[in-house]
């Protein structure tokens, strides 16, 4: 069942000449201004009892009502899918994701996802639009993400989100010896050809990556890269666009290449690695709860510390 939301404010002298949008912002702040603004068109805001629309000014003594329904994620089934859980309290949940878990229903994983796992974990999620995720890791990267328990929660993150204050930090190993770390401001679109992938591109949005080298070897790379914006595919595409993609990254990694001389096993692990080498390994955001900055992390899959030690002695014995 939806859960019904009711409310009413009276808009104070002080905020006269805002927007109404603006105003409502304001007024009811457990909710994003998107979400308010969706409500306002949709006439389930309403300004002294009658539709209005966001832009409308407001003068100072009227009434905004909200009458509003939001959908409980009823739809998707509950399934005892473990997680592991690296913090909880009562307003937010930091997990740990593993390779392969997808995060949202979609026509080609209607269950099995990260959600129908939070709805068995906290069946009262939902209540929460998307049962409180705000953002995404792809299907077979790894590491943190943090859920919202409760619509205030989210719309504090949503907002942190979007103004580019969440701090989010990722290892990866790409193909390639870099000589330095940088900074890739590159626009990232839909591919004009090819509607699954990503591409950079100058119709794309904004997208800032910010990259540091870690170790290098013999023809790779461990990189730490922190997203400024938080673009689909973003490390993946800005690497690839400097040529160095992701090892075992099956959409943007390109031709598999083999260091010269390489052992046998180094080979078979470089070959058959199963997934694009990434892990979202520290979280960095505003509590919604305590307003204080906490900081998460992840220690490195074991598939990934393998890949490093493959890698680690091949450069130790080529030297």
């Amino acid at each position: 069942m939806p859960q019904t939301l009711e409310a009413q404010q009276r808009v104070p002298d002080a905020m006269a000449g805002l927007r109404l949008d603006q105003a409502a912002a304001e007024l009811f702040a457990d909710h994003s201004r998107e979400r308010l603004k969706a409500w306002i068109k949709a006439g389930a805001l309403t300004l002294d009892g009658r539709p209005a629309k966001p832009r409308d000014k407001v003068y100072g003594g009227e009434w905004l009502r909200l009458d509003a329904e939001i959908e409980d994620d009823t739809r998707f089934e509950p399934e005892d899918i473990p997680l592991a859980v690296v913090h909880e309290d009562d307003e937010v949940l930091v997990i740990d994701k593993p390779a392969g878990l997808v995060v949202h229903p979609a026509a080609g994983n209607p269950d099995g996802t990260l959600l129908n796992a939070l709805l068995h974990h906290c069946p009262a999620l939902a209540g929460v639009p998307r049962a409180g995720i705000v953002h995404r890791l792809d299907k077979d990267t790894t590491g943190l993400m943090v859920v919202a328990k409760t619509l205030a929660a989210q719309t504090s993150l949503v907002e942190q989100l979007q103004a580019r204050t969440v701090s989010r930090e990722y290892d990866a190993i790409c193909v390639g010896v870099m000589t330095a770390g940088g900074s890739v401001n590159a626009p990232i679109g839909r591919h004009p050809k090819d509607r699954k992938r990503q591409a950079v591109t100058a119709s794309g949005k904004p997208a800032v990556t910010h990259y540091r080298v870690v170790e290098r070897f013999r023809a790779h790379t461990h990189v730490r890269c922190r997203l400024e914006t938080g673009r689909t595919h973003q490390i993946r595409v800005h690497l690839a666009h400097l040529r160095y993609p992701l090892i075992g990254d099956p959409v943007y990694g390109g031709r598999l290449k083999l260091p010269p001389g390489a052992a046998e096993p180094l080979k078979e692990i470089l070959r058959e690695f199963p997934r694009q080498a990434l892990h979202a390994r520290k979280l960095a955001f505003v509590h919604p709860g305590s307003g204080e900055t906490v900081t998460f992390r992840a220690p490195l899959p074991d598939d990934l510390l393998m890949l490093l030690d493959y890698l680690r002695d091949d450069h130790e014995t080529m030297r």
